[in-house]
C-alpha cells in the first residue's frame, strides 16, 4: 500500500515556515564580520547563508510544497524505457511503468510539486518529458520535447531548461506546458549535459562530456561567456595548450554514446558548487577524479583523484561533505561488476575522508541523498540494480533490482525551498 510522507519527516515541515535569527554574541565576545548580502536575480529566493548555499537543504527543512508526497525512489531505466518505483521503508519495488524512450533522469520541478522524467530518445526525434505526481507516484501524459537528455530550471522558476545534448543547445521552455521560449546554442560544448548555478543565480556552468570541458552561461544576458578544457594535468602548460588546440569530435543523434567516447582523455560529468559558491567540483569519468574550477576567474585550480569513472556528485545533508559516485568504468558502454565505489570529500579541506567500495563490484551512477541524510541512493548503471549506501555505517551497501541501465534516479521528498534541476539540486 502506498504511504505518504512519514510522521517523522512530516514534523520537519514546521521548520520551513520561518528561519531562526542568529543570536547576539555574549558581551565582550568578538563579533565575526557578517558576509555581504547576495544580490540575486529577481524572483529567485534569497540566499539565507552566504557561506553555505546548502543551508536550506538540511534534514529539518522540508518545504510545505512536498506535504503529502509519498516516500519513494524513482529509477529511470534507460534501456527498458521504464521507471522503477521503490518504497525505501520496505526496500521493495512497488511499481514499474512505461514512460518515453530512453529515460535518463527524474527531475524535481522548481516548485517541488512535480517530478519530470527526461526521455531523450537517443538517435531519434521523439524525445519527451513525462510528469509524475509525487502524491500518487503515478505518471501522466508525456509531452514531446527535442532531445531532453537532462532538465534544469532557471533560478527564478520562470523557465524549464531542456539540455538538448546532441543538438548542442539549451532550450528555455514554459515550466508547465514546455512550450519553447528561446534557445542558447552551445557550439563549443559537445555533449552538454550536467549543470550547477552560481550562488546569485546569474550564471550556470554546464559540463561538455564529449568536448572535455565546461562552459559558463550568462543567464541574465542569455549567452555563452566562455568554455574551458579540463584535465588532471591542469598545472602543465604544455599539455593544456595541446588540449586546447585539439579539435572537437563531431557527435550526432546517429552515434551511440560508446562511439562518441572512445579514446577521450577527459569526460566531465556532474558538477556541484562549493557551499560558498566560490569553486565548482566537476566529476570526470575518464580522468577518474574531480576537477576544481574557480568561479570568478573561470580557471581550473585543482584535481582530486577519487576512483574509476567519477560520475555523480551529491552534497551531504549538513553541507560539509561531497559524495562522489565512481561508476567503475571509463566507458559509457561499461560492463557488470566493475570497480565501483563512493568517495567522500570534505568541502572545507578538499581532502578525501572515506572511500566506500561496492562489495563484489558494481556501477554506482546517479542519484541523491535521503531526506534524513542517512542514505545515499545511486543507480547501478551496468548491473540493473540500485544501491543504498548507509552514510552512518561506513557506506554499508544494500541492493535492489531495477530495469536495464538504470540512470538518474531521484529520492523524494528532499529538503529545500526550490529545485534547480537534475536529480535534486535543491537550495
Amino acid at each position: 500500500m502506498l504511504k505518504p510522507v512519514s510522521f517523522a519527516i512530516a514534523l520537519a515541515f514546521a521548520g520551513t515556515v520561518s528561519y531562526s535569527q542568529p543570536q547576539a554574541p555574549a558581551s565582550g565576545a568578538a563579533r565575526a564580520p557578517a558576509p555581504a548580502a547576495i544580490d540575486t536575480v529577481p524572483g529567485m529566493p534569497p540566499v539565507i547563508d552566504a557561506n553555505n548555499l546548502y543551508s536550506e537543504t538540511t534534514s529539518s527543512k522540508l518545504s510545505p510544497n512536498v506535504a503529502g508526497a509519498l516516500e519513494r525512489v524513482y529509477v529511470p531505466n534507460r534501456a527498458s524505457n521504464t521507471v522503477t518505483v521503490i518504497d525505501p521503508t520496505t526496500m521493495k519495488v512497488v511499481e514499474t511503468y512505461k514512460v518515453g524512450r530512453n529515460p535518463q533522469h527524474v527531475v524535481p520541478s522548481w516548485d517541488l510539486k512535480t517530478l519530470w522524467v527526461a526521455n531523450n530518445a537517443e538517435g531519434r526525434k521523439d524525445g519527451s518529458l513525462t510528469p509524475i505526481d509525487p502524491k500518487t507516484g503515478k505518471a501522466g501524459k508525456s509531452i514531446p520535447v527535442d532531445d531532453p537528455y537532462n532538465l534544469y530550471w532557471s533560478p527564478d522558476g520562470k523557465y524549464a531548461i531542456v539540455v538538448a545534448e546532441a543538438l548542442k543547445r539549451l532550450d528555455f521552455r514554459d515550466p508547465q506546458t514546455m512550450k519553447l521560449a528561446y534557445s542558447i546554442p552551445t557550439p563549443q560544448c559537445a555533449g552538454i549535459n550536467h549543470a550547477d548555478f552560481s550562488i546569485d543565480g546569474k550564471f550556470a556552468l554546464f559540463t561538455c562530456e564529449f568536448g572535455g570541458g565546461i562552459t559558463k552561461i550568462d543567464m541574465v544576458n542569455r549567452k555563452v561567456i566562455d568554455t574551458i578544457k579540463l584535465s588532471k594535468q591542469y598545472d602543465n602548460p604544455e599539455i593544456m595548450a595541446k588540449i586546447a588546440k585539439a579539435p572537437q569530435r563531431n557527435h550526432g543523434h546517429g552515434m551511440s554514446h560508446g562511439d562518441m567516447m572512445e579514446g577521450s582523455s577527459s569526460m566531465p560529468q556532474d558538477v556541484r558548487a562549493s557551499p560558498d559558491g566560490k569553486t565548482f567540483f566537476v566529476a570526470d569519468m575518464a580522468a577518474d577524479g574531480v576537477h576544481i574550477v574557480d568561479f570568478a576567474s573561470f580557471k581550473q585550480i585543482g584535481f582530486i583523484p577519487t576512483g574509476v569513472g567519477a560520475h555523480g556528485l551529491y552534497p551531504s545533508r549538513d553541507g560539509k561533505q561531497l559524495y562522489v559516485a565512481n561508476r567503475g568504468t571509463n566507458k559509457v558502454t561499461g560492463t557488470q561488476r566493475g570497480k565501483g565505489s563512493v568517495t567522500v570529500i570534505d568541502f572545507a579541506t578538499r581532502k578525501i575522508v572515506a572511500t566506500w567500495v561496492v562489495p563484489n563490484g558494481g556501477s554506482p551512477d546517479m542519484g541523491n541523498v535521503s531526506a534524513d541524510g542517512k542514505y545515499l541512493w545511486l543507480s547501478g548503471r551496468y548491473d540493473g540494480e540500485v544501491y543504498r549506501f548507509d552514510t552512518t555505517n561506513n557506506g554499508a551497501v544494500e541492493r535492489i533490482k531495477a530495469g536495464q541501465e538504470p540512470h538518474g534516479l531521484t529520492v523524494w521528498p528532499q529538503p529545500g525551498r526550490y529545485s534547480l534541476g537534475h536529480t535534486g539540486n535543491l537550495r
